[in-house]
C-alpha cells in the first residue's frame, strides 16, 4: 500500500518516532522547574515592607473610627416600631395514624381526648373501651406574626406529651390555636402531616434513632382564623421606636439622625431604649416607619467580653481597653497512670492468681508565658497578646477574669 510514495512501513517508522518525540517533550515539560524566581531587590522588599505597614495603619484607623463612632447599620437591624410584634399561640391535640409508636394505655387522657373528639361525630366512645397506639396526644405552638390576615398560612411545631415512642408518619387532626390567657378567642386552625426529619426504628434488642421523633412541624400547617389586633401609632400621633439592646449612645445617635432626615417630625430620646416621634397625621405612619427602618445609623460598640465556659467560647466587643498590667501564665500538669500486673503464685503454692495495680505519678510544670501588657490596650492588642502567648481558649478565659478582677480590664463580663 503506497499514499503519497510512502509505503506501510515508513508510516509505520513515522508513527513511532512522533511517539517517541513526543514522550520526549512531555518528560522534559515534567522536570522543567520553570523559570528561576528572581529575588526581591532591596527596593522591592522595602516596598513590601511599606505596603504592609499601611495596610495595618489603615485597618488600625478603621477600629479606631468604628469604637469612637460606631458601626454603620440599618435602623430595623437594631430595633423596631413598638406595636409590631408576633404573638405565640398554643393548643391541645391529637396525632393519628402512627404504626404502633402511639401513647401506651397508661396514658389515660389520650383515649379520653380521642373519645371526645369522636363524640362530636355521633358516635359514643367509652374511654375505657378504646385502646390504640396508633394515635398520640401533644401540644401544638406557633408563633402568629405581625400584622397577620386571616387566611394566611403559619408553620406549627408538634410535641408529644404522653409516651409515645415517635411521630413518624402521623397526621395531627384539626386543632383550635389560641392564646394563653384567652382561650376562647381562636386565632388559627391547625392540621396536617406532621413530619419529624427523622426516624426510631429498632428490633431484637438494638435500637436506631435519628433526630428527636417526639417533636415534629408541619410547615403552613395553620390557616389563621382572625388577627390580633395591633397598635402602632399611640396618642398624639406618636409613634415608638425601641432599640433591641439598650444603649444610652446608639439611641442618642439614631434619634439625631432620624431628626436631621426628617426636619419636620418631633423626634425626642426618653431613655436608653425608647425614641418618641411625633408624625403629622397618622395616614404617614406606613410610610414614615418604612423609611426609618432603612435609614443607616451609627451603632455604639459596647464594651463587653461574653465567656461560654461550656464551649470554651470568647467574644469580645470593640472599646474594650486594658490597663497595665503583667500578665504571667504557666501550667501544672499532674500525670497520674495505673497499670495492672498479674500475679502468679508459686508452684504447689496452693496460691491464686491476683491483680495487683501498679501506679506511677509524674508531675511537671511549663515555664511561664510573661507579658507586660501597655497602658490602653486595644481589642487588636489584646489579639496580638494572646496570639503571642500560645495559650487555649481556656486559659484566655481564666486570664480575661483574672485582669477583670484586678481591675485592668475595662469592660463588663457576661459568662453564660
Amino acid at each position: 500500500m503506497k499514499f503519497l510514495n510512502l509505503t506501510w512501513s515508513d508510516l509505520k517508522a513515522m508513527l513511532v518516532v512522533s511517539l517517541a518525540v513526543l514522550a520526549v517533550i512531555a518528560t522534559a515539560q515534567a522536570t522543567d522547574p520553570g523559570p528561576a524566581v528572581q529575588p526581591l531587590s532591596e527596593k522591592e522588599r522595602q516596598e513590601q515592607i511599606r505596603r504592609a505597614d499601611e495596610q495595618a495603619r489603615k485597618r488600625q484607623e478603621s477600629i479606631r473610627a468604628a469604637e469612637a463612632n460606631g458601626i454603620s447599620v440599618e435602623a430595623g437591624a437594631i430595633g423596631g416600631f413598638r406595636g409590631a410584634r408576633s404573638n405565640v399561640i398554643m393548643g391541645y391535640g391529637i396525632v393519628v395514624g402512627l404504626n404502633g409508636t402511639g401513647d401506651s394505655k397508661q396514658v389515660e387522657v389520650t383515649s379520653i381526648a380521642m373519645s371526645n373528639a369522636i363524640s362530636r361525630w355521633g358516635t359514643v366512645v367509652d374511654p375505657k373501651n378504646f385502646r390504640s397506639k396508633n394515635i398520640a396526644i401533644v401540644s401544638v405552638t406557633a408563633e402568629l406574626p405581625p400584622f397577620a390576615a386571616p387566611g394566611r398560612k403559619i408553620d406549627i411545631t408538634v410535641q408529644s406529651l404522653g409516651d409515645c415512642k415517635s411521630l413518624e408518619g402521623g397526621v395531627l387532626l384539626p386543632t383550635p390555636l389560641a392564646t394563653m390567657t384567652d382561650y376562647s378567642n381562636i386565632y388559627a386552625m391547625a392540621a396536617g402531616a406532621v413530619s419529624i426529619g427523622g426516624f426510631n426504628a429498632g428490633g431484637g434488642g438494638n435500637s436506631v434513632r435519628k433526630n428527636h421523633p417526639t417533636v415534629g412541624r408541619v410547615p403552613e400547617g395553620a390557616d389563621v382564623q382572625k388577627s390580633v389586633p395591633t397598635q402602632f401609632v399611640f396618642n398624639g400621633n406618636t409613634l415608638y421606636y425601641d432599640l433591641d439592646n439598650p444603649d444610652f449612645t446608639t439611641v442618642k445617635r439614631t434619634a439625631d439622625k432620624i431628626q436631621e432626615t426628617f426636619p419636620g417630625l418631633g423626634v425626642q430620646a426618653i431613655d436608653a431604649v425608647t425614641i418618641a416621634i411625633t408624625i403629622p397625621s397618622a395616614d404617614d405612619a406606613v410610610s414614615v416607619i418604612s423609611q426609618i427602618q432603612k435609614m443607616e445609623v451609627m451603632a455604639n460598640s459596647e464594651p463587653t467580653v461574653v465567656i461560654n465556659e461550656r464551649t470554651g467560647t470568647i467574644v469580645i466587643g470593640g472599646n474594650v481597653r486594658l490597663g497595665p498590667a503583667l500578665i504571667a501564665h504557666g501550667s501544672l500538669r499532674v500525670q497520674i497512670e495505673t497499670e495492672f500486673i498479674t500475679s502468679q503464685p508459686a508452684p504447689f503454692s496452693n496460691g491464686e492468681t491476683t491483680i495487683v495495680p501498679s501506679t506511677r505519678t509524674g508531675a511537671s510544670e511549663d515555664s511561664p508565658e510573661v507579658v507586660v501588657v501597655a497602658p490602653n490596650a486595644t481589642l487588636d492588642d489584646l489579639a496580638k497578646i494572646f496570639q503571642a502567648m500560645d495559650v487555649s481558649a481556656r486559659d484566655i478565659i481564666a486570664i480575661l477574669q483574672a485582669l477583670a478582677d484586678q481591675g485592668a480590664l475595662k469592660a463588663r463580663i457576661r459568662i453564660q
